[in-house]
């Protein structure tokens, strides 16, 4: 039997306004990240998606998040946490070495990029098997990025969406189809579809 998991990025933050280092330390969110989430909770009422079950990271800017997107219940999950980038954390970007960051931060006392995306598979593997149909995580930007990438490696090639030109923005949706054991990407809904959606709806 099919489940659908909407994986949305947190809203925008203090610190992703500061061009800081945002893994397992945490900023709140900023009047556009809570303007972005409400816009979210918006899309998801006008096309009448309702959640079985809502899970968000234990950082505060993922708990606000899912609670501007809907009143309902939840559970914090550890797992759905962003990378741990040790020692680094706090610092600003300009210290992030060019992409794929690969097992850069092992060296400053994080995780290495194998353990990360091994975490993020297994965290929403296990939360899809919850009773119900349709799910909400809320988590970050690399966990979205690296939970993808598995899947694009693991699913058939017809099942893989065209790469999205722009980074994951806050509040950007994965729309996935979890059946047979694995997940497959079937949309990406970014804030400006979502933007779209609700001006043309208004008219």
């Amino acid at each position: 039997m099919e489940k659908t998991l909407y994986l949305v990025r947190h809203g925008e933050t203090l610190f992703n306004v500061q061009k800081k280092i945002q893994g397992w330390c945490d900023s709140p969110l900023t009047d556009l990240g809570i303007e972005q989430a409400k816009t979210t909770q918006e899309y998801f009422q006008g096309h009448s998606i309702n959640f079985d079950q809502c899970f968000s990271s234990t950082s505060e800017r993922t708990s606000d998040t899912l609670e501007l997107i809907t009143d309902q219940p939840y559970t914090r999950l550890k797992g759905l946490k962003e990378w741990n980038f040790g020692r680094l954390e706090g610092e600003n970007e300009i210290v992030n070495p060019p992409l794929p960051y690969r097992d850069f931060f092992v060296t400053y006392g994080g995780e290495a990029e194998f353990s990360f995306q091994k975490r993020a598979v297994e965290t929403c593997e296990k939360l899809i098997q919850n009773p119900g149909d349709i799910f909400l995580a809320v988590s970050h930007g690399a966990f979205c990025g690296r939970f993808r990438a598995y899947w694009d490696e693991h699913s058939q090639p017809e099942w893989k969406l065209e790469s999205v030109k722009q980074g994951i923005g806050n509040c950007c949706i994965f729309k996935y189809i979890y059946d047979q054991e694995k997940f497959r990407l079937v949309n990406i809904i970014t804030q400006d579809q979502q933007k779209a959606f609700l001006k043309q709806r208004a008219i």
